[in-house]
């Protein structure tokens, strides 16, 4: 297949969406294992996602990249400054990582982090109610996009009178959110 030759997604329900038609959708086990970011000063982004957000180091190569995670997985998260060091956001308008979403496993947890991000004095730049879940957007030291949520059970996804997924986005309630976990 030629790079930009149109293909197809395919909907849970199996309907082709563009382009041509697929064989089968990617296996339901698949799973986006890490990211790995450029980042301009690696003490500053381990602050960051370690000291502020919680990850534990689990390996660090000098002072030019380093690897974090939750509950002691090899890394969720790389963190290099192989070519980036001292570098700058790309400008508004280019291509690029729109955000890294972080998956939180309860609302609880949730609430803890949103606890982490005020108490470290990081402003939000938004917080919505999807249907789905709920999040919080931030911004890295580096200035990528950093989206912190929570899935609620798919009983409670809402969906069409037909059955299909119906997200939406709506302000959350962050002092609701906060009332959800327990208080340090």
């Amino acid at each position: 297949m030629a790079l930009g030759q149109l293909v197809s997604c395919t909907s849970a329900d199996g309907v082709g969406v563009v382009g041509m038609p697929v064989d089968k959708p990617i296996a339901a086990g698949v799973r986006v294992g890490h990211v790995h970011l450029k980042v301009a000063d690696l003490e500053r982004s381990l602050a960051f996602y370690c000291g502020v957000l919680g990850f534990e180091l689990m390996q660090r190569y000098g002072t030019g990249a380093a690897f974090v995670s939750a509950g002691g997985y090899h890394h969720h998260i790389g963190l290099n400054t192989w070519e980036s060091a001292g570098g700058h956001p790309p400008p508004p308008g280019n291509t690029g990582l729109y955000h890294v979403a972080i998956l939180y496993p309860t609302r609880d947890d949730l609430a803890d982090a949103l606890r982490r991000v005020e108490k470290a004095g990081i402003r939000l730049d938004g917080a919505s109610d999807h249907g789905v879940s709920e999040a919080l957007y931030l911004r890295d030291p580096d200035d990528n996009g950093v989206e912190l949520y929570w899935d609620r059970p798919a009983s409670e996804w809402p969906r069409t009178p037909e059955g299909q997924l119906n997200m939406f986005t709506r302000r959350l309630d962050l002092a609701a959110l906060l009332g959800a976990g327990p208080v340090e």
